[in-house]
């Protein structure tokens, strides 16, 4: 299992010679326990001795790797993983930002359409509230049209009996006709001596009250008039309360319909003008890619530069591991072969196995540090990799992890250049000891001071000059690349700036659509009650036109009926009279 801990030395003992270190106790002081990848928990101060962390200063933080036994497995320096650690916590909590700022998004985009749906339910209700009180009305008007199909009914039956009355006072008036030849026959006869006698005076008088009786009266067919005529002037103004909410309604609609002629135009202009803008960020993306593409092939061409630095430094690094190994490593501290032979030969083979145990130790940390160098190269090819196959888009953020990548690369080889030399030196320090010991021990060995150097002096300043050269071109490549890139990210922030602009100016024109096409309904909806009241009422106001037509011919009628029944009456008056004066005189019946 994996711990942090802080190495601890109790420092005690003797010095033995200037080159062996003081005799301490080194242990590691567990700080927090690896229970997954991402989580680490902090752990009771529990105390682990560890020699191999002897060479650690005190108070270093380490990764140690713990069988269950509580031994010692593996060691290192905790500087770089912690690091990792601590940018990968980072991304998290940056993942978890953007995380958060898309659910508040989210939650904003909720929220409007929650009122949105508020917004259009109260819209139906209102609407079902007209469209009831439209049907109370149409209700109304059909009790109305009901009630006029009711008056004229009682209209044509009030015609048919003036009718009938007429056809009888037609009958009559041809009877009085008949009677009046009649007596004026009578008269003719009496002006030549001849009299009524009394039958006949009797049955001229009986048909004069028969006349007089058959006269047809007016005023209860006078009156049904004027309450036939009231019936409709009251229909009639219920139905001009209708007709003005209809005109109320057209004034409505034409409103509306002025206000989405003025909203369609707003409309296509605000169109219009989005068009123009999306043609505009079109281009420049266009340009933003062109940028982008002569960045990648600058890029490619930095990368080979560093690629061929990254070869030079490995020439000159290797050219230099040759200086040193062929005896031009020059050790930190002078060898003092005198306290060495003063050492008894158990003395010297202890240290010598401890100066072997330490080498060991090292050499397995520089090689963990190389393996760990090799992964971040790896790292950083994948990333390069997945740069020449993102999208746009994520072309900058791999790039910036590139980079992150690549100074940590160089700060882990900057730090394996001081530790391949000590390496070095500890090498050639085990093996100056152990020469040292084989000859004390009677084995031949060669010369400890020999001196078998080749001068790799002048191959090491050409390729220090060839890696300056490059190192300078790949710093004004570099330079270039940053300028362009900053040019890029500003050109990127103001198209990203422009097409969040658009994108709230499209989402302006979309409510903008929705509330013209909701105005657009509204105003059919009005059009569609004008010409459906229209509808309504036009049958409505032309039976009442007619059926008050009609009652005005029958007052006319009414009323030459009247004349006619007065003229009657008093034609049979006279008629009377004349035969009262007939009677009265006896001597026309004397004679």
């Amino acid at each position: 299992m994996l711990y942090l801990a802080e190495v601890q030395k109790q420092k005690g003992g003797l010095l033995t010679t200037s080159l062996l270190s003081s005799s301490s106790k080194t242990e590691l002081k567990l700080l927090a326990c690896q229970r997954t990848d991402q989580n680490w928990s902090t752990v009771s101060e529990e105390v682990v001795v560890a020699e191999e962390a002897s060479k650690l200063n005190d108070g270093a933080l380490v990764l140690v790797e713990l069988n269950p036994n509580r031994q010692v497995q593996r060691i290192q320096e905790a500087g770089r993983p912690l690091v990792n650690i601590l940018q990968n916590f980072s991304r998290q909590l940056e993942k978890f930002k953007l995380k958060e700022d898309e659910i508040d998004q989210w939650k904003q985009s909720l929220t409007f359409q929650a009122q949105e749906m508020n917004r259009r339910e109260m819209d139906m209700e209102a609407r079902l509230e007209q469209l009831q009180q439209m049907e109370d009305d149409f209700q109304r008007l059909e009790a109305q049209k009901q009630e006029v199909e009711t008056s004229r009914e009682e209209m044509e039956r009030l015609r048919q009996e003036i009718e009938r009355n007429r056809q009888e006072l037609e009958g009559a008036w041809e009877h009085l006709r008949g009677e009046q030849r009649r007596l004026e026959e009578y008269q003719a006869d009496s002006q030549q001596g001849k009299v009524l006698d009394e039958e006949q005076s009797r049955v001229l008088s009986e048909l004069l009250d028969r006349l007089s009786s058959r006269v047809a009266p007016t005023e209860v067919v006078r009156e049904n008039l004027h309450l036939a005529i009231e019936l409709v002037e009251r229909q009639q103004a219920t139905l001009n309360q209708h007709w003005q909410q209809m005109e109320q309604q057209r004034t409505v609609a034409t409103q509306k319909q002025q206000e989405v002629d003025s909203l369609s135009q707003t409309l296509c202009d605000r169109q219009d003008v989005w068009q123009q803008a999306q043609s505009s960020l079109e281009h420049q993306t266009a340009d933003l890619k062109v940028n982008i593409a002569v960045l990648a092939s600058k890029q490619e061409y930095a990368q080979l530069l560093k690629e061929q630095l990254r070869n030079q430094e490995d020439l000159y690094k290797q050219i230099q591991s040759l200086a040193i190994t062929s005896g031009n490593v020059v050790l930190s501290q002078p060898l003092d072969l005198k306290a060495l032979e003063n050492l008894s030969i158990e003395e010297l083979q202890k240290l010598v196995q401890d100066l072997q145990e330490k080498f060991d130790i090292d050499s397995s940390f520089v090689h963990d540090q190389e393996q760990e160098l090799k992964y971040k190269q790896q790292a950083i090819d994948e990333l390069q990799q997945k740069i020449h196959q993102a999208s746009d888009q994520d072309v900058i953020n791999l790039e910036i992890e590139l980079t992150e990548e690549q100074d940590l690369y160089q700060m882990l080889n900057q730090t394996l250049v001081g530790q391949r030399r000590n390496l070095l030196e500890r090498q050639k320090l085990l093996k100056q000891h152990q020469c040292i010991l084989l000859r004390r021990q009677g084995h031949s060995v060669a010369n400890i001071e020999e001196d078998n150097k080749i001068d790799f002096g002048p191959l090491l300043l050409q390729s220090e000059t060839q890696r300056q050269q490059q190192s300078q071109e790949l710093q004004r490549l570099e330079r270039e690349i940053e300028q362009m890139r900053t040019g890029i990210e500003l050109a990127q922030s103001m198209i990203d700036n422009q097409s969040h602009d658009l994108q709230e100016k499209r989402q302006e024109l979309k409510t903008m659509e929705e509330n013209l096409q909701t105005l657009r309904t509204a105003t059919a909806e009005c059009w569609g009650q004008v010409n459906l009241y229209q509808e309504a009422l036009q049958p409505i106001q032309d039976s009442l036109d007619g059926l008050r037509q009609k009652l005005q011919g029958m007052v006319d009628a009414l009323a030459q009926v009247q004349e006619t029944g007065d003229y009657q009456l008093q034609t049979i008056s006279q008629m009377r009279h004349t035969l009262v004066s007939l009677i009265s005189q006896p001597e026309l019946l004397a004679s």
